[in-house]
């Protein structure tokens, strides 16, 4: 089929910028002065092996979407089965939504922007009062979203990207202290170790849901064919990683050569003293209050989200009454504090995130797969089981089966991907006797 509409560089670049804000949120940018705190001299490696999974996987995952020719967020996981794509696709929103990120918006907001001006360091107290006022917003937002977040994002991300800007010019030319060792986690594998860090971004497990944006940007602009779909997405995927990709080497870079000079330890206090260290208090000022309104139309983005589609799914629960189960459950998880919250999604993460990926790669073999469901059956079940017993162990050492840590890449993290070849083969191998 010929193309029935072109669309202009320009148009395009545009579209990858809207990917690259949707990918881009405040809470993501704790991770990679962390990392590269942490990784030290092993800094390099460990941030390419984080923007493998926190940039490459995310923009494959859009890229997916368009290949498949999906409408909707289960289009991916429909192949496996129609129950299964319903509950993967629930457990993405949520893991997105009220369980993780949209609770961490608030806990980065209260970490960046009051934390730092707080005498005490803040405390329980303090956060449970700031969190009453921040998801109070949220609420009042994401019950009528209309175009106030849309226009709020377009304001803020600019300003906020202006910001880290300036904080990384200064770190590139005048850095405030060298790399230290490696912490003992990027001794050995610092590319695996990043790879497994960039999950926290849960934006593999956000495109879906900002594939079908994309394609629906797109067709909007006069692209009808998948062909033309697919290229335009792919330049649009080029513009959004590129942009990506360098905030978080920034980033990375920025944490590393910092370790010598500050006493911080996670991402936050990182920003923080970092900001405080270039610019003084009116660092930290800026800094707060562009991650604060930020973060402000990110959370109701997503709670309005997730309550669209449960409403869809199960149309007895009222969006007004899904908006306020999910503000209230962000508002109960925000308060067991930023690192808790990190800490209660890890073991999410290492379960959903691989199944997520097999599923992306698989879509780019969509047209060679043909109707042989059976093999993404057989991945996926593979995939899962590994994958839900790396959740477990991630949770409590004891609750998973440690005999699984025997298999090939199991110490780089990728206990997953022969168990998922496996379950291919398999699978291809049970097509053969269906009709």
């Amino acid at each position: 089929m010929e193309s029935t509409g072109r669309i202009s560089n320009k148009e395009t670049f545009f579209i990858g910028l809207m990917l690259f804000s949707l990918f881009f949120g405040a809470g993501n940018l704790i991770f990679p002065p962390e990392l590269g705190l942490n990784a030290g001299e092993h800094a390099w490696p460990a941030i390419i092996g984080f923007l493998i999974s926190g940039v490459g996987l995310p923009i494959l995952g859009v890229l997916a979407i368009t290949y498949i020719g999906s409408s909707d967020a289960e289009g991916l996981s429909r192949r496996v089965h129609s129950k299964f794509a319903v509950a993967i696709t629930t457990l993405s929103y949520l893991t997105i939504g009220p369980l993780f990120a949209v609770p961490r918006t608030g806990t980065v907001s209260y970490e960046m922007a009051i934390v730092p001006f707080l005498k005490d360091g803040g405390s329980s107290l303090s956060l449970l009062v700031f969190t009453l006022i921040y998801f109070a917003i949220v609420y009042a937002l994401a019950l009528n979203p209309g175009k106030f977040v849309d226009r709020i994002g377009k304001i803020i991300t600019p300003f906020l990207l202006l910001v880290i800007f300036i904080l990384l010019a200064a770190a590139v030319f005048g850095p405030l202290g060298t790399y230290q060792a490696p912490t003992e986690a990027y001794t050995n594998y610092p590319l695996f170790k990043g790879i497994t860090e960039g999950y926290l971004t849960m934006d593999t497990i956000a495109s879906v849901v900002f594939g079908i944006i994309v394609v629906k940007a797109i067709e909007d602009r006069g692209a009808k064919d998948r062909l033309m779909i697919q290229k335009t997405a792919w330049k649009a995927g080029l513009v959004a990683g590129i942009c990506l990709g360098v905030v978080y080497a920034g980033l990375g870079y920025l944490g590393a050569t910092s370790a010598t000079a500050i006493s911080a330890q996670t991402g936050h206090e990182i920003l923080a003293a970092v900001s405080n260290a270039y610019f003084g208090v009116y660092g930290n000022v800026i800094l707060g209050l562009a991650i604060l309104f930020a973060c402000i139309p990110t959370a109701t983005g997503l709670i309005s989200s997730c309550a669209i589609y449960i409403n869809r799914r199960f149309p007895r629960l009222s969006y007004p009454l899904l908006v306020l189960l999910f503000t209230l459950l962000s508002l109960v998880i925000a308060n067991f504090g930023l690192e808790n919250v990190i800490s209660l999604s890890v073991p999410v993460l290492h379960f959903i995130y691989p199944i997520i990926m097999v599923l992306i790669f698989l879509a780019f073999l969509d047209k060679m797969i043909g109707e042989r469901r059976s093999i993404y059956q057989f991945a996926v079940l593979f995939t899962g089981i590994v994958s839900l017993n790396d959740g477990l162990l991630a949770a409590n050492p004891d609750w998973g089966y440690p005999g699984f840590l025997a298999l090939p890449f199991a110490e780089l993290g990728l206990a997953w991907v022969v168990p998922a070849l496996l379950g291919a083969v398999i699978g291809f191998v049970v097509s053969l006797f269906q009709k």
